[in-house]
């Protein structure tokens, strides 16, 4: 079997997956590191400290929770039926929720650390202009924050690219379903076809190491305009 044929529903389902996760990370992000930068509430260390949680968890640990929160008996045991499912394990949904969970430092993190480097002055000069809270937010900040969102956007899609343990204990080898890049990796290598696993573990490779260029490049760019 031609290889391209081979691999394309794991190509085509990386990449859905990885973009639906990146936009839901930062749509939900975006509320979270905005308090996060600007609250000076004591729960913001315990609020980030649970954000930065998958940075250190095993990826396995994360997985297992999460397989028995999605499965028949957990929450998305009872949420499935309702489109006519089981459960939420192991199907296309309740990869985009893992990955979700997985991904969120690597979103909310440089977001955070864009709003913060805005400061105070133009936030306090919109408000003075009599700018609400929201049309600060969204004339300035966000405006201000555009290179820390292209930063989150290359990271969270990336991070999800890159997924294996997580999306392995809550995905399993479903092709067409859950059987994303990495796991195609991990089934080559199972069946001793060594050719077929290096071909996708280089272009994956090449794949990192152009988003860690990209990524330092922009950080690079920020810091020469920064006073």
């Amino acid at each position: 079997m031609n290889l391209l044929s081979d691999i394309w529903p794991a190509v085509r389902l990386t990449l859905a997956l990885a973009a639906t996760t990146t936009v839901i990370l930062l749509i939900v992000g975006t509320p979270i590191a905005w308090w996060l930068a600007r609250s000076r509430s004591r729960w913001t260390v315990v609020v980030n400290a649970l954000v930065a949680l998958p940075l250190v968890l095993p990826p396995t640990v994360l997985g297992f929770y999460l397989l028995i929160l999605l499965g028949v008996n957990g929450p998305g045991g009872w949420l499935a039926p309702l489109w006519g499912a089981r459960t939420l394990a192991f199907t296309f949904p309740g990869l985009v929720i893992g990955s979700v969970f997985y991904s969120l430092p690597f979103v909310v993190q440089p977001l955070r650390n864009a709003f913060i480097a805005i400061g105070k002055d133009p936030i306090e000069a919109a408000h003075t202009l009599g700018a609400s809270p929201m049309q600060t937010f969204l004339r300035v900040a966000l405006p201000l924050a555009r290179p820390g969102y292209l930063t989150a956007t290359v990271l969270g899609f990336a991070h999800t690219v890159g997924e294996f343990g997580v999306v392995m204990m809550i995905g399993g080898n479903i092709p067409g379903q859950t059987k994303v890049l990495s796991i195609a990796i991990f089934d080559y290598v199972e069946q001793l076809r060594w050719t077929e696993a290096h071909i996708i573990a280089a272009g994956l490779l090449v794949f990192a190491f152009v988003t860690l260029a990209i990524t330092m490049g922009v950080d690079r760019r920020i810091a020469r305009v920064q006073p």
